[in-house]
């Protein structure tokens, strides 16, 4: 017997991303926005969703210089890829045209739970 894919995941199994590019924005769109829009571009290897609007950025800081810090955390301190995301985060931010510097700190406090994710994701996810 032949199992048929109907495009859900096979246990273990991750979900392929969506493929996102960088959306083009307004010359006067403001860095922080920038930043915004290119953490939307990347995603939680668990789940199909960018990790912004999941919740896992807590602070996005732009400095008088174009120096950017992010504090973000993960959905668990058990996470297999910690350090690939947040090196990816830190890829991101610092290949836009106008940030000087770009540093990532991976917090756990507050830990992340359900409630930071955006309500589109809590409704994409079932959640709500």
């Amino acid at each position: 017997m032949e199992l048929k894919r109907v495009g859900l995941p096979v246990m273990g199994e991750r979900p392929e991303p969506k493929a996102v590019e960088m959306p083009d924005l307004p010359a006067d769109t403001p860095l922080g926005e920038r930043v915004k829009a290119a953490l939307r571009t990347i995603f939680d290897p668990e789940l199909p969703v960018n990790i912004y609007d999941l919740g896992l950025i807590y602070k996005i800081a732009v400095g008088p210089e174009a120096d950017v810090t992010i504090d973000m955390t993960l959905t668990s301190p058990a996470c297999p890829v910690a350090g690939s995301l947040v090196g990816e985060v830190q890829r991101k931010v610092a290949a836009l045209p106008q940030v000087k510097s770009a540093r990532v700190e991976l917090v756990w406090e507050p830990p992340w739970d359900k409630s930071r994710m955006s309500e589109e994701v809590a409704l994409e996810l079932g959640l709500m």
